[in-house]
């Protein structure tokens, strides 16, 4: 099995431990993603570039969490970017109602 990307890492754990009103700061992210310590200063990075995706909601200082409305884009990105299998897409993003927009479903 090959190894996620850092960024396909910090998405899964985020999503793992969701929870709706809750942003997640670096630190706590990175501690329960599935990343080894020598990637700390490459995951800090792909935090930073995650502030402004478009499936992320950037809270400053209270850290990142995951725009519901923008659930397409974060489907896409994991089946594409992540290679994650629709099967295991839909059964993590269960509150996500655009399945028929997606070629690949």
């Amino acid at each position: 099995m090959r190894k996620p990307s850092v960024k396909c890492a910090l998405l899964a754990a985020m999503i793992a431990e969701h929870r709706w009103g809750s942003p997640i700061v670096e630190a706590n992210l990175l501690s329960i993603s599935a990343i080894e310590t020598s990637d700390y200063d490459t995951a800090s990075g792909v935090f930073d570039e995650l502030r402004s995706a478009p499936y992320i909601i950037n809270r400053g200082k209270r850290g990142i969490e995951l725009n519901s409305s923008e659930f397409g884009a974060l489907a896409d990105l994991l089946y594409h970017e992540c290679e994650w299998e629709p099967f295991e897409i839909k059964s993590r993003l269960k509150h996500y109602e655009g399945w028929d927009n997606h070629e690949w479903t």
